[in-house]
């Protein structure tokens, strides 16, 4: 029985963390800011196992019972906690923190009171010297193993949702476990059995449902029909369509509509490419929509196109896909084109080769992992790839909506040593959206866009690089990776939009 409760705690522990690391990235997701919301998370849960280990404090009788009926309890409300979170989120808007919250805590107490319990239960057959280090033992081995499997496997392969519910198996298999070691001195334990496998099936029926409950809430969340959805390693993909509008949702943020893209991505490219004739090998970070590419191609002098994107089954989907390669006009499967997946930075900082154009596509900075590719760092580093008549463009969020972060990024590239020059363009999907060349010396404009474009033209190429008094910002902070003030920037900016 010692043994038995020893493994228990393992699996105790186990679930307690995992409930936890699903709550912090879930709220990451959902609301951005990882460091704030895994921050909040994390002390709001070990506050609340505080006060659970308090309230055990309470329980004197029937400790096993009390100890299953918990653990039922963790079992069902953890387990079912991402997907609880999905749906809020999806229904309840501007309530979800609310609800996160409570819940971590509801959690955090019912994970708190359990250990204390288990102890309780050992105290027969262990000293207390001994009994508090096996137990805190197990319990340390348990978080860790959980800390190294939920970034590297779990959540990557499994999902959040799934994951919970994996580990709300887990505690009812512990309930149930405990309901076998205990029935001798438990008097209705036929029904604890029958309240456990009643929950097991819950759980269960959750896990095999688990993706049509995700696209349940994301039919909510986006509105339109949802024709795709993925979770890869790296993000959730959702792909949407109304009427012949198609988007692309990256963790649940916007990348693009089919109906104006091309004025994004025209934008993006032509200011730049106009002015190379002498282009020949141009290097593309992110981008695995491969619409920039598409663009690029149109200038017959370029003979190579390398695209550097993080996640291999976002740049296969673009590539094989019949509907999705047919809005890139199968841009990456030209010969031209090779695609290299990789994190961006650490796959330039192993590579000598320069380039005369590169075209840098990220998504907006709406967290540390994305906001390292907007720091000094990343910029001096582009600098040593970029030729010395070469021309590089970053997409650099909405000045209109989030001035500071447009600007910001406009004083971080100066400091890693480019001349810059600002630009914007109205995309009616995101509205007034920004960008930024980067040289060595001056840009000059051209005098004509030489190939096919919808949108841009000689005509309309001036007016890109006016920017009205409600589109600047005197801000002088830079963004480097040792403070990410631009997330922090721009988080409170579009927060601001969008209330």
């Amino acid at each position: 029985m010692q043994f038995a409760l020893l493994v228990s705690v393992f699996v105790i522990a186990s679930c307690g963390l995992i409930y936890e690391l699903v709550a912090g990235a879930l709220s990451s997701y959902l609301l951005g800011d990882s460091i704030t919301q895994f921050s909040t998370v994390i002390g709001t849960y070990l506050f609340a196992m505080g006060v659970g280990s308090w309230l055990s404090r309470h329980i004197h009788v029937r400790i096993a019972e009390r100890f299953i009926i918990i653990e039922i309890m963790v079992g069902l409300l953890g387990g079912f906690s991402a997907a609880i979170l999905f749906l809020c989120f999806a229904f309840a808007g501007e309530p979800f923190r609310i609800i996160l919250y409570f819940l971590v805590s509801l959690i955090g107490i019912l994970v708190g009171i359990e250990i204390p319990l288990v102890m309780r239960l050992l105290e027969k057959d262990l000293k207390l010297s001994e009994l508090v280090s096996s137990v805190l033992s197990v319990d340390y081995l348990g978080a860790l193993l959980v800390s190294v499997l939920f970034p590297l496997l779990l959540a990557p392969h499994l999902g959040f949702v799934r994951t919970s519910l994996l580990f709300g198996i887990f505690n009812i298999a512990v309930a149930l476990w405990a309901v076998h070691l205990f029935k001798k001195t438990i008097v209705h334990h036929g029904r604890y059995r029958a309240l456990g496998f009643f929950a097991l099936l819950l759980l269960l029926a959750g896990f095999i449902g688990a993706e049509k409950l995700m696209r349940f809430s994301e039919l909510k969340m986006y509105g339109d029909d949802i024709v795709y959805t993925q979770s890869t390693p790296y993000q959730r993909i959702v792909l949407t369509r109304w009427r012949d509008d198609f988007r692309l949702y990256l963790n649940g943020n916007l990348q693009f509509s089919s109906r104006d893209e091309y004025r994004y991505h025209e934008s993006l490219v032509h200011p730049a490419l106009a002015t190379l004739p002498h282009a020949r090998d141009v290097l593309v970070l992110g981008g695995g929509d491969g619409m920039a590419v598409r663009e690029l191609l149109k200038y017959s002098h370029i003979e190579r196109i390398t695209l550097v994107d993080l996640d291999p089954q976002m740049t296969e989907m673009f590539k094989s896909d019949s509907v999705l390669s047919k809005l890139n006009n199968l841009s990456l499967q030209s010969p031209k084109v090779t695609v290299v997946n990789a994190d961006a930075l650490k796959w330039m900082e192993a590579q000598a080769q320069s380039y005369d154009a590169i075209v840098v596509d990220f998504p907006d900075p709406t967290n540390y992992a994305l906001g390292k590719l907007y720091s000094v760092t990343f910029y001096q580093i582009l600098r040593r790839h970029l030729r010395p008549q070469g021309l590089a463009v970053v997409q650099t969020t909405s000045p209109l909506y989030a001035p500071k972060s447009y600007w910001m990024v406009n004083n971080t590239a100066r400091a890693a040593g480019f001349n810059t020059t600002g630009y914007h363009a109205l995309v009616p999907t995101f509205g007034e959206w920004g960008f930024m060349l980067l040289s060595e010396k001056a840009y000059q404009q051209p005098t004509q866009i030489p190939v096919p474009t919808r949108f841009l033209n000689a005509a309309i190429l001036p007016t890109l690089f006016v920017f009205p008094q409600d589109m600047q910002s005197d801000i002088q902070e830079i963004n480097r990776l040792d403070n990410q003030a631009l997330v922090r920037v721009f988080e409170q900016e579009w927060g601001a939009a969008l209330r």
